[in-house]
């Protein structure tokens, strides 16, 4: 069946007036900041303390804004007779936003959860080079960076909470033992303590009781050599 003609322009007013007759919605942009979605990607956030220099994000990122400088340190030995550590410390972290393209690979690839995604987006500049970010501005995004959503109670517990939880309880029962054999220590030593104070007061009492008879003894003798 061929189409009514003027169909397509009815249809069109159709929708033109369904639209008229709605309330508009005006975001009051910026007097009302906008309802984000839990993980939106506004700017990458750096913690810098489990960042250990691996170079991982720098190596991935397609396009080359992430840039790292280290240098390395001798840790001394902990114990005597010890090897020495060297350990890298990190001295330059920058991103480059106006390069990044927002993909999540730094982020999805750190292997020691030092970068984060944060929601904030207002940091637009006037000046191209104010939008590479060094460390100390990626740290303070770290504050902005939401907290990550409750864990399905149904899920499978982590490894490496396992793991930690074991460890944990292996170094409560040492502890407890350690205590045990403590307060057992502590009972022996106790016992033995009253055990040589009844002996000396055992000896006491005898040498005294002896002291009593010799004295007894002796006056006998006395009225013996009297009469």
């Amino acid at each position: 069946m061929p189409p009514i003609p003027g169909s397509g322009l009815a249809k069109g007013l159709a929708v033109t007036l369904r639209t008229m007759t709605k309330k508009t919605v005006t975001a009051q942009y910026p007097d009302v900041q906008p309802e984000l979605p839990p993980r939106s990607r506004g700017v990458i956030a750096l913690f810098e303390e489990n960042c250990t220099v691996c170079m991982l994000c720098a190596r991935e990122c397609p396009d080359w804004c992430i840039y790292i400088d280290s240098h390395k340190e001798t840790v001394p030995a902990a114990a005597p007779g010890g090897r020495e550590r060297s350990r890298n410390v990190l001295d330059r972290f920058a991103i480059d936003f106006s390069l990044c393209m927002y993909c999540g690979i730094c982020i999805e690839v750190c292997p020691f959860d030092a970068l984060f995604w944060s929601p904030e987006f207002e940091y637009a500049e006037t000046d191209i080079l104010e939008l590479t970010h060094e460390r100390d501005k990626l740290r303070e995004w770290m504050w902005t960076v939401p907290e990550p959503p409750a864990l399905d109670p149904r899920a499978e517990e982590p490894k490496e909470i396992a793991a930690a939880r074991k460890t944990a309880d292996k170094l409560r029962a040492q502890q407890e033992q350690e205590a045990q054999q403590e307060q057992e220590a502590q009972r022996e030593q106790e016992a033995q303590q009253e055990q040589e104070a009844q002996q000396e007061q055992e000896a006491a009492q005898g040498h005294k009781a002896q002291q009593g008879q010799d004295a007894a003894q002796e006056q006998d003798a006395a009225q013996e050599a009297q009469e």
